[in-house]
């Protein structure tokens, strides 16, 4: 292991330790985040298998449709529960079907810390449905410890800008080209138009239509016409079918 990956480490350490000492939780996660580039895992609890659904699976596309991706790119700031963030139709979403739910999660609540213009830190406490949810006490505490974490991400994790480029350089992607990852590929591809692709974004995010209406600006007709449109178009019927091709897409 690096320089780099022991001092994750030992934040991550210093962090479960730290959040230990005031409750119970079964994983702790910490990803940063820029824009639409691939997330860089900081520190994690997971065994080897839960290793590749929490983190390699994620990371390969899956981000890009995790509410907790979306509100650190808002960027949102301080503690947060997932069903906060969450789009109103996030938990009957085809991608909580079909990946979320496959984490077994009862609930995760996350600290949403910005180190720089770009870049944000998120450090998740997860708990598995054996465990049950945070309780408003509970909660309320972490809300009270959110300053010491936030001190703590951002007096050690500062550089993250320079680790974002070193990755994009190992890739040999420019930071230009990394604003349009692929996701944006597999719309291209797809030949879907700029609207069409806003608006399957957003119904793979979990948006009803009246919520992605309000997004955009347009009618809920409207959406539900383009809608059918991308559905004809791809020719596919159902919202099972729409993730499966955008997570096979993702891959290529």
């Amino acid at each position: 292991m690096n320089g780099a990956s022991l001092d994750d480490e030992a934040v991550g350490q210093a962090f479960r330790r730290l959040m230990s000492s005031l409750m119970i939780f079964d994983y702790v996660v910490v990803f940063a985040y820029r824009g639409k580039e691939r997330p860089i895992d900081l520190y994690s609890t997971f065994d080897a298998k839960d290793h590749v659904l929490f983190v390699s699976l994620y990371q390969a596309g899956p981000y890009l449709l995790d509410p907790f991706y979306h509100a650190a790119c808002a960027p949102k700031q301080g503690a947060w529960r997932m069903r906060e963030l969450a789009p109103d139709r996030f938990f009957s979403s085809e991608y909580y079907r079909t990946y979320y739910v496959q984490t077994g999660l009862a609930e995760e609540v996350g600290f949403f810390v910005p180190v720089s213009e770009q870049v944000t830190v998120v450090l998740s406490l997860m708990r598995r449905e054996a465990t049950g949810t945070f309780s408003a006490a509970e909660f309320a505490l972490l809300k009270k410890a959110e300053p010491l974490v936030a001190g703590l991400v951002r007096h050690h994790w500062a550089d993250l800008d320079r680790r974002f480029d070193t990755a994009l350089a190992k890739t040999g992607r420019s930071r230009r080209k990394a604003l349009h990852p692929p996701a944006d590929g597999v719309w291209r591809h797809l030949n879907l138009t700029d609207r069409e692709a806003a608006i399957i974004e957003l119904v793979l995010q979990g948006h009803s239509s009246e919520s992605i209406g309000l997004k955009l600006g347009i009618s809920t007709g409207t959406v539900k016409v383009h809608r059918r449109n991308v559905y004809r178009k791809l020719g596919i019927s159902s919202q099972t079918q729409l993730l499966s091709l955008y997570i096979k897409k993702l891959g290529h």
